[in-house]
């Protein structure tokens, strides 16, 4: 993992087309803002992590409610 010392208003350059910027420091609380082409997905990671245990526990259920020998 790299890590980086940045202040309000500078920002960082991912692969030349992504950038992200600290728009405001709140105590334990950081803005970002984030620049990058239409086609790149930007998401919080802990909707990631919902999404795929929520996949999980479908997939689960779905198993679950098969038929034996199926």
């Amino acid at each position: 993992m790299l890590v980086l010392t940045r202040k309000t208003g500078q920002s960082i350059v991912i692969d030349g087309g992504i950038e992200i910027t600290v728009l405001e420091v709140r105590g334990e609380q950081v803005r970002l803002g984030i620049t990058a082409p239409r086609e790149i997905r930007v998401n919080r990671k802990e909707l990631l992590l919902r999404e795929a245990a929520a996949q999980a526990a479908a997939a689960a259920e779905a198993e679950q409610q098969q038929p034996a020998g199926e």
